[in-house]
């Protein structure tokens, strides 16, 4: 079994001077599509469900249970992360279903109550070994609510890892959610004056709108895990609708596979490009 908790798998990309890829999970071919990444790579691979996933699947035990038992029988490390959750009660059903991470989104709260709720979810988790990624500066992009301006503090994040004991840490360095072209500048000097300042791995969120050449930078000053799910989502839509294009049929199976192979090898690619390979 290779289900595996964020910490260590994080631990082991900061020693090696590495990032690790983090990839959303919609459809059960998803899944299935990142594990068959990580084999063909050897590296490891973050799962993640967002809270908005659970919404759309009008639950989070389906699709958790179903991505589990892909992450059980992968070879390479895998963890399953719950992401975006605002809802603490749903954290605890994630803990409670088996998922090794979870990011708790407390951004949109006031200040000392996002630390507060942060602090009674790491708590929570610790204790079932499960680890906590959280968000104090604010990633441009997301459902209007986050500036697309917005610049994590070094020693405001130090503090807010220091008062909450966070695992992870998900900062604003020039990058937003949704984008579907690649053209976000990341400010790599703020990413290096963050990794100097805070004690425990750096998480890009927004990923699909930074280029190549921008990602790599960010690895290399300090980014340890980076999610990615509109670019992977653009590569699944494009490969179902050329296949349905070309070979119209009405079996799912013919075009929800080759939306999974081209997953595949886009994630693939992404994480060795992310392990500066």
């Amino acid at each position: 079994m290779t289900r595996s908790a964020l910490t260590p798998v994080l631990a082991e990309a900061v020693a090696a001077g590495r990032a690790v890829a983090a990839f959303n999970v919609i459809q059960l071919e998803h899944a299935e599509a990142y594990a068959a990444a990580a084999e063909r790579v050897g590296l490891p691979v973050v799962m993640q469900i967002s809270e908005n996933c659970v919404r759309y699947h009008g639950s989070l035990a389906p699709i958790a249970v179903a991505t589990l038992a892909i992450a059980d029988a992968c070879t390479q490390p895998v963890v399953v992360h719950l992401d975006h959750a605002e809802d603490v009660a749903l954290v605890e059903e994630a803990v409670r279903l088996g998922l090794t991470s979870v990011m708790f989104d407390g951004s949109t709260l006031p200040d000392d109550e996002n630390r507060a709720v942060t602090r009674r979810v790491v708590g929570l988790c610790r204790a079932a070994g499960v680890s906590v990624e959280a968000e104090l500066g604010e990633v441009g992009g997301k459902d209007g609510v986050h500036a697309p301006g917005a610049r994590t503090d070094p020693a405001d994040a130090a503090r807010f890892v220091a008062d909450t004991g966070v695992d992870a840490l998900a900062v604003a360095v020039g990058s937003s959610h949704a984008m579907t072209d690649r053209t976000a500048e990341l400010d790599t000097d703020l990413v290096a004056a963050l990794r100097a300042s805070v004690p425990v791995p750096l998480v890009l969120h927004g990923s699909s709108g930074v280029p190549d050449a921008g990602l790599v930078a960010a690895v290399r000053a300090g980014m340890t895990k980076v999610n990615i799910a509109t670019h992977l989502n653009q590569v699944f839509t494009r490969a179902m609708t050329e296949r349905l294009e070309t070979s119209p049929t009405v079996d799912t199976r013919k075009y929800l596979g080759a939306a999974r192979s081209a997953v595949t090898d886009e994630a693939a690619r992404l994480m060795q490009l992310l392990a500066l390979r």
